[in-house]
């Protein structure tokens, strides 16, 4: 808060505190001269009684209570409230006393100046200082809540930039290993000088497009995703030439239906980079299925327990992201066997897609 913000809320504090004591001069005139006709006399009086009700209050709001009531010193509040107790008896007395002296010239004949004996005037100042202990503790609380808000507001501020921040990192970790391994597929046609490297190269500037612009939307069209997985399998198939072959299976019921990008290729990039071939081939099978706002996707690969593919880096990114994405609403099983590897997806809620 700026030096002018201090000073307008100090200004405000003052005039707050101002107008409420000025309530309780009025009413302590009120109480003590109800049915007296005396009014002089009555406004002197109660003039006497405001130091010391004021003093007492504040001792309590500002000492007492946040030194040992709110730090939980209980025992040290009790005994220092009783204290309190015993002196602030003793100083409102006293302040009685004062009053009635300096009054003394004001009294009337046939006229009865208080109509409050001392216990009821004793008390009085009492229920003005549990008034004012109450109001005090009230704010206090009022403070706390709004306090524990704007806490838990930044709290959960901070957990989502840091959830921000892992799905970025996680998508820094994606993209660079995909382009190694395409970079390095047209390295090989290049040195070679083989006729593809054109074609080549024109797909991978679709997937460089795909990634450097798509990638940063929330969402795109599956059509998209898969279109650009298509791109990926056809380089791949050309780096392999006669040992890849791929099988795709796809049954998609909604083309406009939306999933978040990159969600899909890391699967068959897993597979080619941890496949094994056998027989001269590398098989490979992507089955895609949607209905209505549920996905499948199904990826299975020749592949050895030794050659697995469990702990690709790919693989775990990619099960990071669906558990931000799509909390409670997807389901992964990664499967190794004997010449089989498996990866499948379930999502059954993609219109639950939290944004990146």
């Amino acid at each position: 808060m700026t030096i002018k913000g201090n000073v307008i809320q100090y200004l405000i504090t003052v005039l707050s505190h101002s107008i409420f004591w000025v309530i309780i001069y009025f009413f302590y005139a009120y109480f003590l001269g109800y049915g007296s006709s005396n009014i002089g006399y009555v406004n002197l009086f109660s003039g006497f009684l405001m130091p010391v009700t004021i003093f007492i209050s504040y001792f309590v709001i500002y000492y007492l209570v946040p030194n040992y009531l709110l730090t939980k010193k209980y025992k040290y509040f009790i005994l220092y409230s009783i204290y309190t107790f015993i002196l602030s008896i003793y100083a409102i007395i006293m302040s009685i006393l004062y009053g009635l002296i300096y009054s003394e010239g004001l009294k009337e004949e046939n006229t009865v100046p208080l109509t409050k004996t001392l216990p009821f005037i004793v008390l009085g100042v009492f229920f003005v200082v549990m008034i004012v202990v109450s109001l005090s503790l009230i704010m206090h609380n009022y403070k706390s809540i709004i306090s524990n808000e704007n806490l838990h507001s930044k709290i959960l501020k901070t957990q989502l930039q840091l959830k921000e921040q892992e799905l970025k990192f996680l998508k820094m970790q994606i993209h660079p290993h995909f382009l190694f391994n395409s970079l390095n597929t047209i390295y090989g046609f290049a040195l070679k000088k083989g006729d593809e490297a054109p074609e080549m190269i024109l797909k991978l500037s679709n997937l460089l497009d795909y990634i450097l612009y798509q990638i940063e939307k929330p969402r795109v069209l599956l059509q998209d995703e898969i279109n650009h997985l298509m791109d990926y399998v056809s380089l791949e198939k050309m780096r392999f030439h006669d040992t890849l072959e791929v099988t795709i299976d796809m049954n998609v019921y909604n083309e406009n239906v939306e999933i978040a990008p990159m969600l899909l290729i890391p699967f068959v990039e897993n597979s080619f980079k941890h496949g094994t071939i056998f027989d001269g081939k590398l098989k490979v099978k992507i089955i895609i299925e949607t209905k209505e706002n549920e996905l499948l996707f199904e990826i299975v690969n020749s592949s050895t327990k030794e050659n697995g593919s469990l702990k690709g880096i790919g693989l775990e990114n990619i099960e990071k992201r669906l558990e931000m994405l799509y909390p409670n609403s997807y389901k992964l099983e990664i499967a190794q066997t004997k010449n089989e590897f498996k990866a499948q997806l379930e999502i059954s809620n993609l219109k639950q897609l939290k944004n990146e």
